[in-house]
């Protein structure tokens, strides 16, 4: 089975079973998709994140039955991709009842999808659910559903919430049960249990929201409960082709043939384990950098850049290590979007852009291990007066005995951070002579902290306080009104993410704008700023704030006193529906700042792209052209 037959499988058996199909939604999370009180989140990292407003019941969802295919990122277990089933880039299958239906005919459904549809048999399958504790109840309801449909009791297993329940770990929010479906991957008669024997694969999980943990960590009823599946795409295709590994499906061997050729790795796959693994590593990065660049992220030294960033330097260690590195891996880029066009036609359109991104990018990086490698050698010829010798790089050896000196810990994480010289490269120029455990000690607290600064980061979406992310925050409110100007007084800002390169602004409106649309907008935007209107701000009650006509967003917790700016002058200002007339401020909004003194500073603003997020919610990108 192909992966094109089985995403067209799985969304035809749903929409059979009157779920809506909906398309998946962006690889940025827009701000009301990321759950309250949780550290915010980079990418869209699972199926169920996009609808977090309809499970939470914060908004009313297209339907109470829904199904898609997600495209989703993760880089928690990055380290790992390279075995058989770890990936950065995936793609999740999945089904919601959105306080529809429950336990009964969501395990029927995914019985009869697995079963019928996918022909795979009942034997071969076994089941989890939670096996309860002092917290929650056994889930026996689960349990015997199960056995109905023909499942063998020795087949069901109970385990506990680090196994069947989700979300692992939480002290607070939704959370629930969930039953999980594992295939028999072995020879024979399948055995043993499905969280002891690796020959059981988990392919199917059913959530059931079905609780709230409250702060003080007791659970209540939800008074709407739902149900979230997810299936990875890459996982079930491997197993439905009686693959071992995902990587030798229709969603990897493409790339690795393509980068057997093009960067003129030594090996053929399947020739030597390590080779292996840096084809793993290289067909799944370079997935996640097409469509992370394919969504207006560029590299940086920070957040979703530096994610990118990373993907493509890890790409490029590879190719530095087993091929020419002379090659580019843009050379890979048509073989990822040949396998995905027809899902996502978009990335066809922005081709070239993403190879022009990877090039860039590929200067950058080649600078940098060339400077590493100096200051490298420069410590060895201290250190040890043998000296390099003439030996190419990744063979290098010292003096007239052969010996490699060590490399410290502290001295390879000071080449990481200064120049992004991966470990892995220096496992290999000295032979494993270095202090690997320390390093990854160094670099866990790097994580640690920067993780701690990402919350304040994206407050407000403002990721730095730069001159010109200041101009881009303060465009934003300049963008929101004339957005409700032009399209009426129901849009409301839904979230925004800015850089230094551009902004983009998240909008609750259910259709596509037209050309007509976008540009009275724009041209809007732009008069304000050209009439250099003044930026001012006061201090009240966030009822006199509201009161006043000031707009506030996210139901976010405001404190007892917060700020307003106001564009144009406040002393005039009266609520604005739709077109107010002169004599009235442009904007009045809460927020925290900061903001520039005076419009005339910004420049001219360009739209330069507008496009679907969610079910009715779109996204505006935008760049400051003049400055």
């Amino acid at each position: 089975m192909t992966s094109q037959e089985l995403r067209a499988k799985f969304l035809k058996f749903f929409e059979k079973n009157d779920h809506k199909i909906i398309p998946s939604a962006s690889l940025v999370p827009s701000e009301e998709e990321q759950l309250e009180g949780k550290e915010k989140v980079l990418f869209t990292s699972a199926g169920m994140q996009p609808l977090i407003p309809y499970l939470i019941g914060q908004k009313e969802p297209p339907s109470k039955r829904l199904a898609n295919v997600q495209k989703c990122l993760r880089t928690d277990d990055i380290e790992k991709v390279g075995d058989a089933v770890h990936h950065t880039f995936f793609e999740m299958l999945g089904n919601w009842s959105i306080g529809d239906y429950w336990k009964e005919e969501a395990i029927r459904l995914s019985f009869e999808f697995l079963t019928q549809e996918l022909g795979i048999p009942i034997e071969k399958l076994a089941i989890s659910v939670f096996a309860g504790d002092e917290d929650a109840p056994k889930d026996e309801e689960s349990a015997q559903i199960w056995k109905s449909l023909g499942i063998s009791e020795k087949r069901i297993f109970y385990f506990g919430k680090n196994h069947n329940w989700w979300p692992t770990g939480e002290k607070s929010g939704l959370c629930g049960p969930d039953t999980e479906m594992f295939y028999w991957i072995g020879g024979g008669k399948p055995e043993g249990k499905p969280n002891e024997d690796s020959r059981w694969v988990e392919i199917w999980n059913d959530v059931f929201m079905q609780f709230n943990r409250k702060e003080d960590g007791t659970l209540e009823d939800l008074p709407q409960k739902n149900v979230d599946t997810g299936m990875g795409l890459e996982r079930i295709l491997a197993v439905l082709n009686g693959k071992e590994s995902d990587y030798e499906t229709d969603l990897f061997l493409p790339i690795i043939k393509v980068a057997e050729e093009q960067l003129l790795i030594k090996f053929k796959y399947g020739e030597d384990k390590r080779v292996d693994r840096a084809f793993k590593i290289i067909a799944d990065h370079i997935k996640a950098v097409v469509f992370l660049i394919n969504e207006d992220i560029e590299p940086s030294n920070k957040d979703r850049g530096y994610i990118l960033r990373r993907l493509i330097r890890r790409t490029l260690t590879q190719n530095h290590l087993w091929g020419d590195i002379n090659s580019s891996i843009s050379l890979l880029v048509n073989s990822v979007i040949e396998i995905y066009k027809n899902k996502y036609s978009d990335l066809a359109r922005n081709t070239q852009h993403i190879k022009d991104v990877i090039k860039q990018e590929e200067i950058g990086a080649n600078k940098a291990v060339n400077a590493a490698m100096t200051v490298w050698r420069k410590w060895v010829e201290e250190e040890h007066r043998g000296g390099f010798g003439s030996q190419p790089f990744g063979t290098a050896t010292f003096g007239s005995g052969g010996y490699l000196p060590p490399v410290s810990a502290e001295k390879m994480f000071d080449l990481y951070q200064s120049y992004g010289l991966h470990p892995e490269i220096m496992e290999e120029i000295t032979q494993g002579q270095f202090d690997r455990t320390g390093f990854d000690k160094l670099f866990f607290e790097h994580q640690k902290r920067s993780r701690a600064g990402l919350i304040q980061k994206f407050a407000g979406g403002l990721a730095g306080h730069s001159e010109t992310e200041i101009k881009y925050h303060t465009a934003t409110h300049l963008l929101h009104q004339a957005l409700r100007d032009v399209l009426g007084p129901e849009v409301f800002q839904k979230g925004s993410n800015i850089t230094a390169e551009r902004l983009r602004f998240d909008f609750s409106y259910p259709e596509k704008l037209t050309d007509e649309q976008i540009k009275k907008v724009e041209d809007l935007v732009n008069q304000k700023i050209a009439e250099d209107l003044e930026v001012t701000s006061e201090v009240m009650s966030k009822e006199e704030a509201l009161k006043s006509g000031a707009l506030g967003f996210f139901n976010e917790k405001y404190g007892d006193k917060v700020k307003v700016y106001t564009i144009g002058s406040p002393s005039t200002f009266r609520p604005r529906s739709g077109l107010a007339s002169s004599k009235s401020p442009f904007s009045r909004e809460i927020c925290g700042g900061p903001h520039v003194e005076r419009t005339g500073v910004i420049g001219k603003i360009q739209i330069i792209k507008e496009e679907a997020v969610s079910s009715g919610i779109r996204r505006i990108r935008a760049e400051i052209v003049l400055r």
